[in-house]
């Protein structure tokens, strides 16, 4: 899609909730163009990842490998840390505040 067009993040997010809608709150949560994989035990991780590279391969749309992280154990998402603990809010976005 080309650069500038004033729709293009509504059409690729909608192309995206379509590719993955079997899996969406499954395992698959999509912001923007962001693909957070999610598990409840480290038997599903390497099934839920390797599902979610196939769907892309298949649909021809890449992932470009430098930006991917992987096995993270919390994730600061939107002001937010998400990890096995729960959801806690980022303190870095609470320091300004504080001070």
């Amino acid at each position: 899609m080309s650069f500038g067009l004033f729709n293009a993040l509504v059409e690729f997010m909608d192309l995206m909730n379509r590719v993955f809608r079997q899996y969406l709150d499954m395992f698959v949560i999509l912001f923007i163009d962001d693909i957070l994989i999610y598990l409840r035990s480290k038997d599903e991780q390497i099934d839920h990842l390797r599902i979610v590279l196939q769907i892309l391969k298949d649909q021809q749309l890449f992932a470009k490998f430098s930006k991917c992280e992987f096995w993270l154990g919390s994730l600061a998402v939107l002001g937010h840390i998400i990890s096995s603990k729960g959801i806690e809010v980022d303190p870095k976005k609470t320091d300004a505040v504080k001070s």
